[in-house]
This record gives structure tokens, C-alpha cells and sequence, in this order.
């Protein structure tokens, strides 16, 4: 289950800044404000994210 949902968070996180590269959008900050404490914690929890899928061994096949 914590697998899915690190997965789900690096692809809003990877998607957001898809569009903040691309077009200078950031969803993150349209929708819950510029460093309100919501986005700080969806920001935080896509790095945690990141860091857990970074150090997961790979699964064999």
C-alpha cells in the first residue's frame, strides 16, 4: 500500500513539474496557494516520496 501511494505522489509530483518546465504552471500553487501549508506538505510528502522509491531495492521478476 505504501508503495502506491509513493507512486501516485512522484506522478502528481513528476506531472507538476512537467508543466512548471514546459509551461510555467504550477498546479501545486494554483490550487492550494504560493507556500500555504498544504503545499508545503504535498511538496514534502512528494519528496519523502521520492527518497522511499530511491532507496527501495528493486523487485526481481
Amino acid at each position: 500500500m505504501i508503495k502506491i501511494i509513493a507512486w501516485t505522489l512522484l506522478i502528481i509530483g513528476g506531472l507538476n513539474w512537467g508543466l512548471v518546465g514546459a509551461f510555467d504552471i504550477d498546479l501545486v500553487k494554483m490550487l492550494f496557494g504560493d507556500m500555504s501549508v498544504l503545499s508545503r506538505t504535498i511538496y514534502i510528502l512528494v519528496g519523502i516520496s521520492a527518497a522511499y522509491m530511491a532507496f527501495m531495492p528493486p523487485k526481481k521478476a
